[in-house]
């Protein structure tokens, strides 16, 4: 399971190292100096951590990637950014819904 689970590798000038990190594990980081070995180091630091969990009876997160989505997200925002949203929709001929998928997605 710990396969599907959200690794990337990223590069920190403070330690001068690659860095493994893991979405469903904000708080673990591996150091090394090839990338390679960084997504190594934070795969196994993972796989103990599941482990350790397991062992102890707690439920490991679950990976993003398995979860299921409906689409649909409530976000809140101030009445002036509503009604701005509003008339921008207005102005496009098109939903606000179909507005913030738009914007959204270029933000990704």
């Amino acid at each position: 399971m710990t396969d599907h689970y959200t690794y990337r590798i990223t590069w920190s000038a403070e330690d001068a190292e690659h860095v493994g990190l893991c979405a469903e594990f904000p708080s673990l980081t591996w150091l090394a100096p090839t990338p390679g070995e960084a997504l190594s180091g934070i795969q196994q630091l993972v796989a103990d951590c599941v482990a350790d969990m397991q062992s102890n009876g707690e439920t490991a997160p679950q990976p993003v990637a398995d979860r299921l989505y409906s689409g649909k997200f409530v976000v809140r925002v101030p009445p002036e950014t509503h009604r701005a949203l509003a008339i921008q929709a207005a102005e496009q001929g098109i939903s606000m819904n179909r507005l913030a998928s738009v914007r959204l997605a270029k933000e990704g």
